[in-house]
């Protein structure tokens, strides 16, 4: 029996930044991951100034792929605007190792499947034993299902589906595209340029409303595309997509249970208006980490909802989510 003070399941941004700040405080803290690490993640891969300065990092002192962008060009029916932002782009397969090095805490690759309670412990797999537990794997978190999944259900309208790719390519364009609700998608389609040599592209928009209006991501992914090569932005015969789904931010009541709680996409906290998770579940590991050492309570309600305070943000929201809150 593998012993642990707390045992984090999943070492993605959540996961790694919980350990670390768990680390640094003296707690004995061991990481599972049904991967192993450097892992592929799709992801667009942008974070935020704030990102980094919650994980105190400066971006001179990151030793992988780095890009800094002064301002979106967003593309909106026809339209095309330039937002003054300051934004930077990653690559997540270099940042989630880096981030999981860092926070000097045990890791192993192990796929969870069952968590009983014993004596007030949390026992997984009959191998591995902690008092406290933090669910950290995203949607489809072990520790969310054994725990949460009854008391938070997912709200469906809250469903993101998403389809994209990171390759490697001599991009021209150094610039960070995003085009809005084209071709009746519920969402938005993105470019995203990385150092080094490559690039990610996607799309994503809201699942129910997807169904609704019969729409299929292929689809929108073709087109999306052809514009991408008549733009000159990408020209590749060898795509192949992967899609995934999570969840935009909704009720964040029930997240802790005793001494077990979920954080990151595990808690459904990606931004309202661009979808954004890095950020939250980077916040969110601070606050889980502070609850067990310092016994603060353990609440995500200050954790925002929005990547912005703009119109264009609430619009955006509003577009996204519908208003829907839980």
């Amino acid at each position: 029996m593998i012993v642990a003070d707390a045992i984090v399941v999943g070492g993605g941004p959540a996961g790694s930044t919980c350990a670390w700040k768990l680390r640094a405080a003296g707690v004995d803290v061991l990481v599972l991951d049904r991967a192993e690490f450097p892992r592929d993640k799709l992801c667009a891969g942008w974070v935020t100034p704030q990102v980094m300065a919650d994980l105190e990092l400066d971006p001179g002192d990151y030793p992988h792929s780095f890009m800094t962008f002064d301002e979106l060009h967003l593309h909106w029916k026809g339209l095309r605007k330039k937002l003054r932002s300051s934004q930077h782009s990653i690559r997540r397969v270099e940042f989630d190792e880096f981030l999981l090095a860092r926070s000097d805490a045990r890791v192993l690759q192990h796929e969870v499947r069952s968590i009983e309670v014993v004596n007030g412990d949390y026992v997984i797999d009959g191998g591995y034993r902690c008092k406290y537990l933090v669910g950290a794997g995203g949607t489809r978190c072990p520790v969310y299902r054994r725990f949460f999944r009854a008391k938070s259900p997912r709200n469906s309208r809250l469903q993101t589906a998403t389809i994209e790719q990171e390759l490697p390519y001599r991009w021209n364009d150094a610039a960070c595209h995003l085009w809005f609700f084209e071709h009746g998608l519920p969402g938005y389609a993105w470019y995203v340029p990385k150092a080094n040599g490559f690039v990610n592209i996607g799309l994503g928009g809201m699942a129910v409303l997807l169904k609704r209006r019969n729409g299929r991501l292929r689809e929108h992914w073709e087109r999306f595309v052809a514009k991408l090569r008549d733009r000159g932005l990408v020209n590749c015969d060898q795509l192949r997509p992967k899609g995934y789904s999570y969840y935009l931010r909704g009720n964040v009541d029930g997240v802790r249970q005793d001494n077990s709680f979920i954080i990151g996409d595990a808690a459904g906290l990606a931004t309202r208006d661009m979808c954004e998770g890095i950020g939250p579940a980077v916040e969110s590991g601070l606050t889980v980490a502070a609850a067990i050492v310092d016994g603060a309570d353990h609440q995500l309600h200050d954790i925002a909802g929005l990547s912005g305070n703009s119109f264009v943000s609430r619009l955006l929201a509003s577009r996204f989510a519908g208003g829907h809150s839980s």
